[in-house]
């Protein structure tokens, strides 16, 4: 599945099916081909995102310090904070705006 975010304050976003599940997971939120966030309820849902991601950030990280293979030359993968960031840009801007942002409709 692929979700596809709309606001009125902004472009649409598209994200595929397991990032957008998890995007969901992250607000609190259990994935559905549709939804909607009402500007009433983004800045719980910015707090909720930010927790989220620190969360998952902490768990993904090294519990002893050390690095996985030493190879410093090779590329970071691209981390969920990195893949969530369109959506916060998003959600930022429908809050300032006061429309709410809706998917799969």
């Amino acid at each position: 599945m692929i979700y596809k975010f709309k606001c009125k304050a902004t472009g649409d976003l598209i994200m595929l099916g397991p990032q957008g599940d998890q995007l969901l997971r992250l607000l609190g939120r259990e994935p559905a081909a549709q939804g909607i966030l009402e500007p009433a309820a983004m800045a719980a849902a910015r707090q909720q995102l930010e927790r989220g991601l620190a969360d998952a950030e902490a768990a993904a990280a090294p519990q002893d310090g050390s690095t996985t293979d030493g190879d410093e030359r090779r590329p970071e993968a691209v981390g969920l904070r990195q893949r969530v960031w369109p959506f916060v840009q998003m959600l930022d801007k429908a809050l300032a705006a006061g429309e709410p942002i809706v998917w799969g409709v």
